[in-house]
């Protein structure tokens, strides 16, 4: 029996090394797993500036699909299709396409205006893809959506070899594009009101997503003095990514919105604990050990006092430090791979009909 080819649509920035992102990554793992699975994949990259494409790229992207043969499955990434539906809910009605949803545009900074454009595009897409159990029934109850019809494909993690760190304690690795939603200015503030105690924080993430704010985190981390202490690297990848994790004692994650967190299970995978908000997906991304103790600590978004408050028992406890370590390196056995992900998207997809519109 012939299986169907799926056509991939993804940001033409997916192989931009200066640019890397939990998206970009989901999008390239899955589609290198399913072809590895025996399902033919034809990964196609559209230039622009999405959600929000110049007319050059809203041309292209039409042309494409306009291209594809009629009942063609179709995977669109959703900072593609959805501020776009003008052009992608017209083809529903000859391709079968699933859109996959990274993130609702209204839960990023400056692209709530496209919430009904979104809208738009999931009403009329054969199938939605969320990537986590919480961000599928946050797009039911947001949009109104046929619970049916969206499904939550979670992330899958890579294996890794056990992080060294560094003395145990005070090596702090944040990796995340620095942006508001991100929280790093709250991780500064927090870093700051336990500076009396050693550390070291390197920021690992794009810095050119959002200049201005790049600019004013600056200027906070020279306000409270801490500029020798915390280190905004800039995007890593390949080796230099894997060294930077293998030399962490802590990760942490400051987001305000998080529909997932793979760099949650990314430090989990390494045997790193986990300090994040516990913010929407973050919380089940983070689990339990199979002896249901969490393998790291959550603090409420927005709050740099409780986050040093757990940043101070991280540093003066070194009980704390060997229950979360180890709680950590038992969770590492339990995260699904690649594989998983794959499969559970290839499920989806072969029930995918076309749209009504």
């Amino acid at each position: 029996m012939t299986v169907q080819e799926v056509c991939v649509v993804v940001p033409g920035d997916i192989d931009d090394a200066g640019a890397p992102s939990g998206g970009n990554h989901y999008d390239r793992r899955l589609c290198e797993e399913l072809a590895a699975s025996g399902r033919p994949v034809r990964e196609l990259a559209v230039p622009g500036a999405w959600p929000r494409p110049g007319a050059a790229a809203r041309a292209g992207l039409a042309r494409m699909l306009a291209a594809l043969p009629a009942e063609s499955v179709v995977l669109l990434d959703g900072l593609v299709a959805c501020g776009v539906p003008e052009i992608v809910v017209p083809e529903t009605r000859r391709l079968r396409i699933a859109v996959l949803v990274h993130l609702p545009l209204a839960d990023e900074p400056g692209q709530a205006d496209l919430n009904a454009a979104e809208r738009d595009m999931l009403e009329a897409a054969g199938a939605v893809v969320a990537t986590s159990p919480w961000a599928r029934d946050h797009l039911i109850a947001h949009h109104g959506l046929d619970p049916s019809r969206v499904h939550a494909v979670t992330p899958g993690t890579d294996p890794a070899p056990l992080a060294t760190g560094t003395d145990g304690a005070t090596r702090l690795l944040c990796v995340a594009s620095v942006t508001p939603r991100k929280g790093h200015d709250v991780l500064v503030e927090a870093l700051a009101a336990v500076a009396h105690l050693p550390w070291h924080c390197e920021c690992v993430g794009p810095l050119r997503r959002d200049p201005d704010h790049v600019t004013r985190l600056r200027r906070l981390i020279a306000r409270h003095r801490v500029g020798d202490r915390v280190h905004l690297e800039g995007p890593l990848t390949g080796k230099r990514l894997d060294d930077a994790y293998a030399a962490a004692d802590l990760a942490v994650l400051t987001s305000r919105a998080e529909t997932y967190g793979m760099v949650v299970t990314e430090a989990l995978a390494r045997g790193v604990p986990v300090l994040a908000t516990s913010v929407d997906g973050v919380p089940g991304t983070l689990g339990q050990d199979p002896t249901g103790a969490v393998p790291g600590m959550l603090v409420p978004p927005d709050d740099p006092a409780a986050l040093a408050a757990a940043l101070r028992r991280w540093l003066t406890e070194p009980d704390l430090r060997d229950r979360l370590r180890a709680a950590a390196r038992r969770r590492r056995g339990t995260l699904p791979g690649w594989d998983d992900t794959a499969r559970r998207m290839a499920t989806v997809l072969s029930r995918l009909r076309r749209g009504t519109r």
